[in-house]
């Protein structure tokens, strides 16, 4: 005979409150646990997906909108006539911003002017002293030729004159003797009455007529040699004065010619004189050089101005960029071209862009007190290299963005 055992349920409303609170708190634990591993798996999925997410991008919160600050400075010293622009006003190339009082600079031109047209005028009334020095020079030499020609054939003619009254002096002196000695023959012969008084008388007058012709050629000879050195020293005078007129020439024409360089100089200072005038007058007129927005106008009506002042700047908006500093750590996979999401704080919005160029040095290093590590205080601290992103063309709201305005770039690194 078999033994059969009986299980009666009982029911909860017949079970002890003890049992009931129990089997209540089982299955409350092990729903915890469901939810616990629940959420600790998609923790955990999530961790995976962000890991593989982050190694293909690169991010820092430490980046900032960057523009071109052109500080306008004054070129020249000056009052301020006007002002045309004001803070945060949109200029464009070429617009008027600043006029300076020009009346002293048209002053300064107007004397310039004067400077330049009187220099001018003496290149002119002095350039044509050139060729006129060189025909006086020729002319000249051609004159002191002819002369010392001329001195040179009287001269000769001299020489020849005293030559020939030297002839006629020794015949006459050669018909002296002979009277003479006629004369002495004539004495004795007329002391023995062999000749007559007469013929002795002849003697005598001829002697003396020879003696006076003596001396008459003797003076032509004498007056012949003072001809002859009359002429010497002519003919040595226009000697002297054609060797003058053949050394002084090139110094008379390179006087001249160095007197017109001169002039002619004296006006290109004139007029190099004259152009900064005219550039100091149209600095007067200070325009804007560049598109942008007007920043720190310091420019004020009335207000006297130095050369190197800044009146204002002015930010060049429509060529932006991201400059984004990384660490140091972060840059081992980052390139140029790289594509890139810029978020931007103040407009709530990404845009699109990449990579231009990675830095040349880290930010410290560039620093106006860059750190001296070999003092022996080195610290080591990961250093920052600034990254240039550029934003794609033609995105919505480009024209929003400002010089300084806080971003967040995502760089993928990774295919």
């Amino acid at each position: 005979m078999s033994s059969q055992t009986v299980t009666t349920e009982v029911p909860a409303a017949q079970q002890p409150p003890e049992a009931s609170a129990a089997k209540s708190n089982t299955r409350g634990r092990g729903r915890a646990f469901l939810i616990f591993s629940l959420v600790l798996l998609a923790a955990a999925v999530g961790a995976v997906f962000w890991w593989l997410g982050a190694r293909q991008f690169e991010t820092t919160d430490d980046a900032q909108v960057d523009a071109h600050l052109n500080s306008l400075t004054s070129r020249i010293d000056g009052t301020i006539t006007a002002v045309y622009v004001d803070d945060n006003q949109a200029v464009k190339a070429g617009m008027p911003l600043v006029d300076l009082d020009p009346r002293d600079y048209q002053a300064s031109l107007n004397q310039s002017l004067a400077q330049l047209s009187q220099a001018q005028s003496t290149v002119v009334a002095e350039q044509p002293q050139v060729p006129l020095t060189q025909v006086e020079s020729s002319t000249s030499i051609s004159s002191g030729e002819s002369d010392v020609a001329n001195a040179q054939a009287a001269l000769a003619a001299a020489e020849g004159e005293r030559a020939s009254d030297a002839a006629k002096l020794v015949e006459a002196e050669a018909n002296s003797a002979k009277a003479q000695a006629d004369l002495q023959r004539y004495q004795r012969l007329v002391a023995q009455d062999e000749i007559s008084k007469q013929d002795y008388d002849a003697a005598v007058a001829a002697a003396k007529a020879q003696g006076a012709i003596v001396l008459q050629n003797r003076a032509l000879v004498e007056a012949a040699d003072r001809t002859v050195d009359g002429r010497r020293a002519q003919l040595a005078s226009s000697q002297s004065k054609l060797s003058q007129y053949r050394t002084s020439a090139p110094s008379q024409l390179a006087i001249r010619q160095a007197t017109v360089r001169s002039n002619q100089a004296a006006a290109q200072a004139a007029r190099a004189q004259l152009e900064q005038a005219q550039l100091k007058l149209s600095y007067t007129k200070i325009a804007s050089p560049v598109d942008g927005i007007v920043l720190k106008r310091s420019a004020e009506l009335g207000a006297h101005v130095v050369a190197g002042q800044q009146l204002l700047q002015i930010a060049q908006i429509n060529d932006l960029w991201i400059t984004a500093n990384f660490k140091e750590t972060q840059l081992a996979a980052l390139r140029p071209s790289q594509s890139a999401t810029v978020h931007v704080d103040a407009l709530k919005q990404d845009f699109q862009g990449y990579v231009e160029s990675i830095g040349g040095s880290t930010g410290a290093v560039s620093s106006v007190l860059p750190p001296e590590n070999a003092t022996g205080n080195y610290v080591k601290v990961v250093q920052r290299i600034p990254v240039r992103l550029r934003l794609n063309p033609g995105q919505r709201n480009l024209e929003k963005l400002r010089p300084g305005m806080s971003v967040e770039p995502r760089v993928r690194i990774g295919s």
